[in-house]
């Protein structure tokens, strides 16, 4: 006769078994210490990215006024992020009016705060989060990404292991959280996409979902809905825009980024049970 094995042990066993497999996998694929890395831009991209000629690009180069890019051995420029924020700068200094190379706030600008949200999963919120903060940033923008899914896709994407990297704390869970919340600042992590820092999710962030209930009941201050406005407010003053990927639901976290927010941008797929329920949504958040 075998033993009993509970239903909440199966499901540990398989969630380890998975996670076994998962690190066994990387170590196979990538180098141990590998991070994902941002590929360098052609004159043309780089161009595009600046708002110039490619023209113009070159005889800056001939003028020696911008810094030296990597070569390929045909004589063919190859930029780096880091170069062209270099010559956004140099660009910047010499400009007729104020911001037309390097983007960004000005004295008075309001931090800009995007929600990318849904009702339903897999209508591309993460994917169009991500996009947008990287197409913010080559174009000279400040961005900070906030990942408030437990889930972690966007955390994944820029190259961490949310299950490795931040399993008991790291996360935006720790500058929320009721129980001695710390700076955003200290969880905030540098991405290998140059301009993109990044708050990182992570299971923890279910935490937030069930305790609060109890911290309505103690009247706990600030309240869930000001919580991540709150713990922006140390770090808003190092970027121009930030950008939150909320969790497929309107819980607690999502009402929270909602509240912060000054632009909420709802994905949707084309078809009619993703309309209907983008519908619900609406009249949720309404």
């Amino acid at each position: 006769m075998t033993d009993t094995v509970h239903i909440n042990t199966r499901i540990r066993r398989n969630a380890e078994t998975l996670s076994e497999a998962l690190e066994s996998h990387m170590l196979k694929v990538f180098a141990p210490d590998a991070r994902k890395e941002l590929r360098r831009f052609s004159a043309g991209e780089a161009a595009e990215l600046l708002g110039i000629s490619t023209s113009f690009l070159r005889k800056l180069h001939f003028d020696n006024k911008v810094v030296d890019v990597q070569t390929s051995p045909g004589g063919r420029r190859h930029y780096s992020a880091e170069d062209l924020l270099s010559i956004r700068r140099t660009l910047e200094s010499t400009a007729k009016s104020r911001g037309a190379y390097q983007r960004g706030r000005r004295d008075g600008d309001k931090l800009q705060v995007l929600s990318f949200l849904n009702f339903k999963g897999g209508s591309g919120k993460t994917t169009s989060a991500i996009h947008a903060a990287q197409r913010l940033a080559l174009k000279g923008y400040r961005v900070l990404c906030v990942d408030i899914d437990p889930q972690a896709s966007l955390t994944t994407l820029f190259g961490y292991r949310p299950e490795y990297d931040f399993l008991n704390s790291g996360t935006i869970y720790d500058a929320i959280q009721y129980d001695d919340p710390v700076p955003l600042a200290d969880v905030i992590q540098k991405t290998f996409f140059t301009g993109i820092d990044l708050a990182p999710g992570g299971l923890m962030l279910q935490e937030f979902e069930h305790e609060t209930p109890q911290a309505l009941l103690n009247n706990t201050q600030p309240a869930f809905f000001a919580r991540l406005a709150t713990s922006l407010q140390d770090v808003e003053q190092n970027y121009d825009v930030v950008i939150f990927d909320c969790p497929p639901q309107l819980g607690y976290l999502t009402m929270s980024a909602l509240c912060a927010s000054t632009g909420v941008l709802i994905t949707v797929v084309p078809n009619m049970l993703d309309v209907a329920s983008m519908s619900q949504f609406l009249q949720m958040s309404a």
